[in-house]
């Protein structure tokens, strides 16, 4: 069964509200991620793993896409497993992060 991921399916998926800002937001950030739909439906198991790290998936407002973001502060063990579990899921769906420097946050470009 192929999920078809849609602006509202994404932001009631990762706990948004519907608003016309927050809709708009998820198309430009779905037009502006290369070959969204091949990895789209993964991003919801993606979150759900991160969420006992303090991690989440979420709408970036510095860029026009998904953002992957650990809480600075938690303990190494939990940032080491945050980047790990991170470039694993990469890896596996042949997606391409941006990572920040010194910083737990990666972005979702596409796949390659």
């Amino acid at each position: 069964m192929q999920l078809d991921v849609s602006p509202e399916v994404l932001l009631s998926q990762l706990g948004y509200s519907k608003s016309e800002s927050s809709l708009a937001q998820a198309e430009k950030m779905i037009s502006s991620t290369s070959n969204f739909d091949k990895f789209s439906k993964h991003i919801f198991s993606l979150n759900d793993h991160l969420k006992k790290m303090n991690a989440y998936v979420g709408l970036s407002n510095k860029t026009d896409y998904l953002k992957i973001k650990c809480d600075e502060n938690d303990a190494d063990e939990i940032l080491e497993e945050f980047h790990e579990e991170v470039n694993h899921w990469a890896n596996k769906y042949n997606v391409k992060l941006e990572k920040l420097d010194n910083k737990p946050i990666y972005y979702i470009l596409g796949t390659h």
